[in-house]
């Protein structure tokens, strides 16, 4: 299976309403509940092939919600010692448009983005030696002695970053403000913008953009090939497991949630999340009713769509005091299958959306999540 690039959709502007949306939640009294923990939870339970499970016979009928936990939350480099050569010319994907950036030392990396997923490509390429803090979404096992340089806000501290000495940031404008990421460059930081559109070919896209600004492109170009060999893997085995007739599949929501302060929004066309819900064997209700991007929810198109499952962010989920909590306070939640079956799924708010390497496991946890969520 050949992951194809998607038509461009504005990944960055998504991404940093994702990260105002945040910001705004701690305005209202949020920061406790909504900060990712330091490492990701995971499955305790022995790990089988997705085609070795007892799965739902009728996926849409199940009630209760569940939770898609990863098998491990490691992070496996492609190559132990990859090639590295420097100085390189690269591509600077700036907010305010592309730049010629030459990188010369890449020996003290900071990568910063508000998934984690810049991160976890700088370790899954093999260069996880050289990273020297982290953003508060780089939660998995091997970062979690770095000290944070953001706040969970998704904020950089211009003072912790500098405090750190970083010869190469990394990001994608997902976390600012950018005035500060603006400052770290006067500082003599060579600042270098990545930007790959949301969905499945997301991570290989990534995977390139960031080994060529660390002078190994060659690692890029294994890692994104690795990516692509699992993704397909795992998309077969759901699809070994997924009802096959389409009457049967279960309409699938994204729904984005942050504290008390209100904000809820829905994830429809070219967000990321539409890819997501196909890869699982579900159907993208949002898609159905022309829901494009990151828009606030409404009613009429809770009701209008009508998911069977709705999938929500772990954090998010826990700063609106559960699913009994969500469903009082937005009553047309409830007059949907998924509110009447109290179908959720939730996932981890590093995870779920991050398209880094882990990809292909955020899948894997998803579809146990949904087809087997007892096993």
């Amino acid at each position: 299976m050949t992951l194809q690039p998607r038509r461009a959709t504005n990944r960055r502007p998504l991404l940093r309403l994702v990260a105002t949306l945040s910001a705004a939640a701690l305005l209202t009294g949020c920061a406790v509940s909504t900060a990712p923990p330091l490492v990701e939870p995971t499955s305790s339970s022995p790990r089988v092939p997705l085609s070795e499970l007892e799965v739902l016979q009728q996926p849409r009928d199940y009630a209760g919600p569940s939770t898609a936990l990863l098998g491990s939350a490691s992070i496996t480099p492609v190559s132990d010692d990859p090639p590295q050569s420097l100085p390189v010319t690269v591509t600077s994907r700036d907010l305010a448009g592309d730049r010629e950036v030459v990188v010369t030392d890449a020996s003290r990396i900071l990568a910063l983005d508000i998934a984690g997923s810049i991160a976890a490509t700088v370790f899954a390429l093999g260069f996880g030696d050289d990273v020297i803090g982290r953003d508060v979404s780089t939660t998995f096992a091997e970062a979690a002695d770095l000290p944070i340089v953001t706040s969970s806000g998704h904020a950089i501290s211009s003072e912790a970053v500098l405090a750190l000495r970083p010869t190469l940031v990394i990001t994608d404008g997902t976390v600012g403000p950018t005035d500060v990421v603006l400052q770290l460059r006067e500082a003599g930081i060579t600042v270098v913008y990545v930007d790959a559109e949301p969905g499945l070919a997301a991570p290989g896209e990534l995977a390139r953009q960031v080994a060529a600004a660390l002078g190994s492109p060659e690692t890029g170009d294994l890692l994104a090939e690795r990516l692509q060999s699992e993704l397909a893997e795992v998309i077969a085995e759901i699809e070994s497991i997924r009802p096959s007739d389409p009457a049967d599949r279960v309409r699938i929501m994204f729904l984005y949630l942050r504290g008390t302060s209100g904000i809820y929004y829905l994830f429809g066309e070219e967000s990321g999340a539409d890819e997501l819900i196909e890869a699982v064997g579900g159907i993208d209700v949002a898609g159905e009713i022309g829901w494009q991007g990151l828009r606030p929810m409404t009613d009429e198109a809770l009701v209008a769509a009508n998911p069977d499952l709705i999938l929500v962010m772990t954090g998010g989920l826990v700063s609106v005091g559960g699913v009994d909590a969500l469903i009082a306070a937005k009553p047309a939640i409830g007059l949907t299958r998924a509110g009447e079956l109290r179908r959720f799924v939730d996932m981890a708010d590093g995870e779920i959306l991050s398209f880094g390497p882990r990809t292909p496991a955020v899948l894997d946890a998803l579809a146990r999540a949904i087809y087997a969520p007892e096993s």
